[in-house]
C-alpha cells in the first residue's frame, strides 16, 4: 500500500476504536473469570479500566504513526503486527467497562490525535529512534499495569486477567523493540514521558 493507503486505513481504524467498533482476535481472558464487587469497588475498578482503555487507544495510535513513517520493510511490519494486539487489548478493556456499567473517557480523540502525531514523528526519526520509543513506552506501561493490578479490588478476577494478559504482551512488544536495535533513551526523556502519562492517567481515572 502506499503512505496515503496506510494512512487512510489507520484513520478508519482509530474512528471504529474511538467508536467502539474493534473486534478483538483472540478471546478475552476475563470471560470465564469470576468477579465480586461492591458498589465502590466496581466504581473504582472501572475507572483503573477506564485509563487502561485510554491507554491502549494511545498505544494503537502510536503504533498506527510510527508504521506510517517506517522507513524499513520488517520493522513497518513489527509495528503493524503489535498495533493488532493493542486492539484486542482495546476490545477487552471496552467490553470489562461495559461490564462495570461504565464507560471509556470522554478524552480519548484528544489522545488519540495526539498520540498518532508523536508516533509518527518518532517513526520520521529513524527506526532505531521510533523502536527505542517503542521499548521506552512499553517499559513504562509495564509498570502502569503492575501498579493497577496491585490496585484492582481484591474480588475483580476479571480486570485482572485482562491486565495480566496484556502486560504479557506489552513487555514482549519491548523485548522484541530491543532485539531489533532499539535506541536507549536518556534519563530525562523518559521522564517527560512519565509526566505525560501521568497526565493522561489522572485526567482519565474520572473523566
Amino acid at each position: 500500500m502506499t503512505r496515503l493507503d496506510t494512512f487512510l486505513s489507520a484513520l478508519e481504524r482509530g474512528l471504529r476504536s474511538l467508536a467502539g467498533g474493534t473486534v478483538a482476535a483472540r478471546p478475552n481472558p476475563g470471560t470465564d473469570v469470576e468477579s465480586s464487587l461492591t458498589d465502590d469497588e466496581r466504581r473504582h475498578a472501572a475507572g483503573l479500566m477506564r485509563v487502561n482503555h485510554c491507554g491502549e487507544v494511545c498505544a494503537q495510535a502510536l503504533y498506527e504513526g510510527q508504521s506510517l513513517t517506517a522507513r524499513a520493510a520488517d520493522v513497518q511490519q513489527a509495528l503493524e503486527t503489535a498495533a493488532e494486539e493493542e486492539r484486542d487489548h482495546l476490545a477487552w478493556c471496552r467490553e470489562r467497562l461495559a461490564e462495570l456499567d461504565s464507560r471509556p473517557s470522554v478524552l480519548e480523540p484528544f489522545f488519540y490525535v495526539a498520540s498518532y502525531a508523536t508516533g509518527a514523528a518518532a517513526g520520521l526519526l529513524g527506526d532505531r529512534v521510533s523502536l527505542g520509543f517503542v521499548e521506552a513506552t512499553e517499559d513504562q506501561v509495564g509498570q502502569h499495569l503492575e501498579d493497577h493490578l496491585g490496585r484492582l479490588p481484591d474480588g475483580d478476577g476479571k480486570s485482572r486477567a485482562i491486565l495480566e494478559a496484556v502486560r504479557a504482551d506489552e513487555l514482549r512488544h519491548g523485548d522484541q523493540a530491543r532485539l531489533a536495535g532499539a535506541t536507549v533513551f536518556p534519563g530525562p526523556v523518559k521522564a517527560a514521558m512519565r509526566l505525560a502519562s501521568r497526565v493522561m492517567t489522572g485526567a482519565t481515572y474520572r473523566l
